[in-house]
C-alpha cells in the first residue's frame, strides 16, 4: 500500500532524496482557497539539522522503519564504542563519530537509546542526565565570588564542567548530558 503525506505523524521517519528525516511536528492545513497541504518540522536523522517543509496533501512519500533499542554501554574499543543488548547479550560496535561530543558523559553501564535502520546505527541518545564523580577540582574559597560562584571540575569520564564553589573532589554530581551543566549534588 502506497503511503502519502496524509499519513504523516509525529515520530514518522521519511526518506527525502535518499536522506532520512524524523517528523518532529506536523499540521494538516485546509485553506479556504487552493489545495490542502501538510506543514511539517523535520529533523535530519544523521546530521540533526532541523528544517520546516511543506508537502502537498496526498503526495506519495517513502516512509522508513527505524528500530529504537535500549543498549548498555560496555567499553571503548579503538574507533568504536561497544554496547550490549541486555536481552540477547549481543555486543554491538558503534563508531565513535556517531556518539560525537556526548562521549565525554558516557560511563560504563549507561543505558542509551540507539536508532537503527536496516541494521545500520543512525544515532545514539544518552539519558538526559548522568551521575558522575568529581575526580579533580580546586578547593573552593568562601568569599571568592569573582566568577559567579563556580569553578571548573573534572569528572570521572574526563569531561570538565562548572560546579559551585562548595563541591569537593570525590563528590557525586548530576550533570545534564545535553549541555554539560551542573544539576545538583547526588546523595551517596
Amino acid at each position: 500500500m502506497a503511503q502519502t503525506s496524509n499519513d504523516i505523524k509525529n515520530g514518522s521517519v521519511i526518506n527525502l532524496d535518499g536522506q532520512l528525516w524524523t517528523v518532529i511536528k506536523f499540521q494538516h492545513v485546509k485553506p479556504g482557497k487552493g489545495p490542502a497541504f501538510v506543514r511539517t518540522t523535520i529533523k535530519n536523522v544523521l546530521s540533526g539539522k532541523i528544517v520546516d517543509k511543506t508537502f502537498n496533501a496526498g503526495m506519495k512519500m517513502e516512509f522508513e522503519t527505524v528500530d529504537n533499542r535500549t543498549l548498555q554501554y560496555s567499553y571503548e574499543d579503538g574507533d568504536n564504542f561497544v554496547f550490549m543488548d541486555m536481552t540477547t547479550y549481543d555486543q554491538i560496535y558503534i563508531p565513535k563519530t556517531l556518539v560525537g561530543d556526548d562521549a565525554k558523559f558516557l560511563l560504563e553501564g549507561t543505558d542509551c537509546i540507539i536508532s537503527f535502520h536496516d541494521g545500520t546505527p543512525l544515532s545514539v541518545e544518552l539519558p538526559a542526565s548522568v551521575i558522575l564523580t568529581i575526580t579533580h577540582t580546586e578547593p573552593g574559597l568562601q568569599g571568592n565570588r569573582s566568577n559567579a560562584g563556580t569553578k571548573p571540575a573534572t569528572v570521572e569520564t574526563g569531561a570538565e564542567i562548572q560546579v559551585p564553589l562548595f563541591i569537593n573532589e570525590g563528590e557525586k554530581v548530576k550533570v545534564d548530558t545535553r549541555d554539560g551543566s551542573y544539576l545538583g549534588r547526588e546523595n551517596n
